[in-house]
């Protein structure tokens, strides 16, 4: 039986699978072969299974031997039980799990430097029913530990996926361990947010909460999003625009977010003040609450999706408040290739900058390049693991947002490649 084991770093995750391991072994079930990406792994495992052998009250003895791999001398740790099986740890190297029958053990599978090979050569190990565990932090979605999950999410491939992020790790009473004493729900916060700092939201998810990053063919990398998100950008009343601003609004009305984003300019930046996402809205209530920036007259220009079914609220508000105030886009793939690195080159610059929230974060990162068969390149928004639905609407509505506040106006939206770099400058009408 194949055993998945998605999980938090140091949370008791290895101690725990030496638990089973000792007990099956004292029990006189089967040998264990246990891996881990490095040596100190391994030792440490034997330390755990030595460990639970007293609890268990069993004689066990530990053998350190030697081994000749590929003509070197390899270390091997070793436990003895009374019942005549062993628990072996043994280095990451594939060739080393040939021959041998029993349980298997891939700890920190995502990490090992030849993953696809060791699953070759310990998978075979299973033939004859012996189970197989897997357990690692995620490294991406490139890795094989997180392609043996989605064959098993899938059906492709017979076993179970177990998962444990440091949050229910954290409910269960880690904190409360580390500590040596109960926490408040306060200082289990703090620590979190502690640990966000240290490492970065990015390696928090992958690390900590078991999400897997994955960056191959992001417009934007986790790096990049998070060079431009701050924590208190956002404004709690309307009355705190004083600066000259900017809106823009990606339109939908039923299965997507309709979302309107607004920052104020600030010399070169622009700090975003507001985001305010629409689920399944009236189009009177979407232009309700855009109107509501539209008629401050400090707002310098808003770019709307004119697309489909943004046709009639696009044109509503440019005959209320005119069409130089309100530009219609119609997204095309060049036309939203144009804004998308428009918004780029801003982020880039740290001259765009947005809430630190989760949602927006894994929004704005969903955006991938493809290529069509013409060697096109266009961008289309992936699911991801916050919402399986994303459509990358925060980040279409922050792009317009952004195409609004440039200066040159070429047919109906502004086109940023085609102006020096020079005059890639913000309107300054104030």
């Amino acid at each position: 039986m194949l055993k998945i084991w998605e999980k938090s770093r140091r949370c008791g995750m290895t101690y725990t699978q030496a638990y089973e391991d000792v007990r099956d072994a004292v029990a006189g079930k089967w040998d264990v072969w246990f891996s881990s990406a490095d040596d100190s792994a391994a030792r440490e495992y034997i330390l755990y299974c030595e460990k639970w052998a007293t609890l268990f009250k069993e004689a066990a003895t530990a053998v350190g031997e030697t081994i000749f791999d590929d003509s070197k001398a390899v270390q091997v740790y070793s436990i003895k039980f009374k019942s005549g099986k062993r628990i072996t740890a043994l280095s990451s190297n594939p060739s080393q799990f040939r021959s041998k029958g029993g349980k298997v053990v891939l700890d920190e599978f995502a990490f090992h430097k030849d993953a696809e090979a060791l699953w070759a050569a310990a998978e075979p190990v299973t033939t004859w029913g012996f189970p197989i565990r897997v357990l690692s932090s995620h490294n991406g979605k490139g890795s094989k530990f997180y392609k043996l999950i989605q064959q098993i999410k899938n059906g492709i491939l017979k076993g179970s996926v177990h998962r444990t992020d440091i949050l229910s790790a954290i409910e269960q009473g880690l904190l409360d361990r580390i500590m040596g004493r109960p926490t408040t729900q306060e200082e289990r916060d703090e620590w979190i947010e502690d640990k966000k700092r240290r490492v970065g939201i990015t390696n928090f998810s992958q690390e900590y909460l078991a999400i897997p990053v994955d960056e191959a063919g992001a417009l934007l990398s986790y790096a990049l999003i998070e060079s431009c998100q701050e924590d208190h950008t956002l404004y709690d009343n309307i009355d705190q625009l004083k600066g000259s601003f900017f809106v823009g609004m990606d339109i939908a009305r039923r299965k997507n977010l309709t979302v309107i984003w607004v920052a104020e300019q600030l010399g070169s930046r622009l700090q975003t003040r507001f985001v305010i996402p629409l689920k399944n809205t009236k189009f009177s209530h979407q232009f309700f609450e855009l109107e509501k920036f539209l008629r401050l007259p400090n707002c310098v220009r808003a770019c709307l999706d004119q697309t489909g079914i943004g046709e009639q609220l696009t044109e509503q508000a440019q005959d209320k408040f005119g069409k130089y105030r309100v530009e219609g886009v119609r997204f095309s793939n060049t036309v939203k290739e144009t804004i998308a690195h428009q918004l780029v080159r801003q982020m880039e610059d740290k001259n765009f900058i947005i809430p630190q929230t989760d949602a927006i974060r894994e929004d704005f990162h969903s955006l991938k390049k493809e290529t069509t068969a013409a060697g096109n390149v266009r961008l289309q928004s992936s699911k991801n693991e916050q919402d399986e639905d994303s459509h990358a609407d925060y980040f279409w509505a922050a792009a317009l947002c952004n195409h609004a506040a440039y200066q040159q106006n070429i047919g109906e939206f502004f086109i940023a490649s085609e102006l020096k770099p020079t005059s890639r400058k913000l309107l300054n009408t104030f």
